[in-house]
């Protein structure tokens, strides 16, 4: 047996039991006493916003500062993974990073979210005697925001600089532990290591949440498409099948691999996605869509700080920012772990760009093309988007967009397959991630990720059929589980500038000014001369 095969079958069983039994234990919870699961999940979530809402505010906005920073410093030519020449090309590289948290709630979100902040104005942007059509850039502006810049580079920044760092160049596995190497140093992979163990159960149960969450999401919104398009009733039964054929694309997908599976779904699902967002534009308020792009994102930015640290109005917080803060702080260490290693070629400032920048901008797009239409629309004919919503949900509220449009039909279908195709790309990234840190190997064994993307589609098909309302509940959870992830990520805010000034130095971009003060003390008649 090769020392690679030794290693991909050495899985921290640890790990596995304790992650994979609370997943368990939480459905079996969810079961047998769903409104006590929900006490428990509620007040622990209550206090999650309450003590920690400030902190996680501060941590993304020194995230997206610190790794803006190190972009435009001399440390961004350094170059990532010991790779002269990135594996894959531009294209195929963004598109598999935008089809992680675009595809984790984006779609969802694009249609509803604008729609909820155009009816009700969010409270830092709320002016007195402000007219519906004033209403619209804040609406739009606090969407961009939600789904922005900080809350990208909280996924795949610093924390993919120290992750590249510790595995590529020095050889440690690719696991949640490791972004505390720079901290803790090589005892922190010690099997019996417990801050090393926490962490990367932690992060398991985070991540799964965050996943388990969408592909019911996904359940729903494909059931309730289903209906309205094809006269399919909206069962739980049609659900559970919509949730299983996704799983299966899912699990073929990452029984492929980063390099064939997770690669082609990316591609396809960007390439649609582009397609439906010039259908959009085309079919759509073409002039309004670009004016309020524009508008918006001049609004978030001449806003950024203040919108960033906001801490007025705490149940809207609590409701808005801080949840979804938390969601994606959940997905930070395994999104980290797959940027990682989809990354090796490229350069600090390219990362930086490619995630805290670009994917923002493509994100805010996709939701001024959504929600920007849904707001057109219901301008001009008040309750044509938002009696769906508020009656019936987000998942109505894609639907009526659409059928305000010519070729209406041809486009709620096109909806409906790209977010088929978003949460599957979703689930199998996510998977292989979960993978990955079991085994902290870059090609971890292909029944473990088919395994995990199995048991995510399981738990979300099982937490359905028990009712909405535990989907809810889980969403809820996955803010709980951001606690002790969020601590984990606040050692590369530091970390990460000191470990791309030893890359400089290795790769001869910076001297190394001690080595050298040195070296000139050992010499001083040379230095005299």
């Amino acid at each position: 047996m090769t020392d690679e095969t030794n290693r991909r079958t050495k899985i921290d069983w640890v790990t596995f039991a304790i992650s994979g039994g609370f997943l368990v234990l939480f459905l079996i919870m969810s079961v047998f006493n769903k409104s006590l699961m929900g006490e428990w999940i509620t007040s622990s979530f209550d206090f999650s916003v309450k003590f920690f809402g400030a902190f996680w505010q501060v941590l993304l906005l020194a995230t997206f500062i610190v790794g803006i920073a190190l972009a435009l410093s001399k440390y961004g030519k350094v170059n990532l993974g010991k790779l002269n020449k990135p594996e894959y090309s531009l294209f195929r590289w963004v598109s598999m990073i935008l089809c992680t948290l675009l595809a984790a709630g984006g779609v969802f979100w694009a249609a509803g979210e604008p729609m909820y902040h155009y009816l009700t104005t969010p409270p830092l942007l709320d002016e007195q005697g402000m007219s519906k059509a004033d209403a619209v850039i804040p609406g739009l502006a606090q969407s961009f925001f939600h789904w922005g810049f900080t809350a990208w580079a909280s996924l795949g920044t610093v924390a993919t600089i120290v992750l590249m760092y510790a595995h590529y160049h020095k050889g440690y596995p690719l696991k949640p532990r490791t972004i505390l190497y720079p901290m803790f140093g090589e005892k922190i992979f010690n099997r019996k290591s417990v801050i090393g163990s926490v962490a990367d159960i932690v992060s398991i149960i985070a991540v799964a949440a965050g996943t388990i969450g969408p592909i019911g999401f996904l359940g729903l919104q494909v059931g309730y498409a289903l209906e309205y398009l094809f006269g399919v009733p909206d069962t739980i039964l049609t659900e559970s099948i919509v949730i299983i054929f996704l799983v299966a694309i899912a699990s073929i997908s990452a029984a492929s691999g980063v390099d064939k599976g997770i690669q082609l779904m990316s591609r396809l699902n960007v390439g649609l996605a582009v397609v439906l967002m010039f259908g959009m534009l085309i079919l759509g308020p073409t002039l309004f869509i670009i004016d309020s792009f524009i508008g918006a994102e001049a609004y978030q930015i001449q806003n950024f700080v203040r919108m960033s640290l906001y801490r007025g109005d705490q149940s809207w917080l609590g409701y808005w920012t801080i949840f979804f803060w938390g969601w994606f702080i959940g997905f930070g260490p395994a999104m980290a772990m797959f940027i990682s290693r989809i990354s090796r070629g490229r350069s600090i400032r390219e990362l930086i760009l490619a995630v805290a920048i670009i994917a923002p901008l493509v994100s805010n797009f996709w939701f001024a093309s959504v929600g920007g239409s849904g707001i057109f629309f219901e301008m001009k004919n008040p309750g044509a988007i938002s009696t769906a919503l508020n009656d019936s949900g987000m998942p109505a509220a894609v639907m009526a967009i659409m059928e305000q449009l010519p070729l209406g039909m041809v486009m709620a279908t096109g909806f409906l397959v790209v977010t088929i195709i978003f949460v599957a790309t979703t689930a199998d990234s996510m998977s292989y991630s979960v993978a990955v840190t079991l085994t902290g190997d870059a090609h971890p064994s292909r029944w473990l990720r088919i395994f995990w993307a199995l048991l995510f589609g399981f738990i979300a098909a099982s937490l359905l059929s028990i009712g909405e309302s535990s989907i809810q509940t889980l969403q809820n959870f996955i803010v709980v589980t951001a606690v002790p992830v969020s601590i984990l990520l606040l050692p590369p805010v530091w970390g990460a500038p000191k470990v791309a000034k030893l890359m400089a130095i290795e790769q001869g971009i910076v001297k190394d000014t001690k080595a050298t003060s040195e070296e000139e003390e050992t010499q001083p008649e040379a230095k005299s001369v």
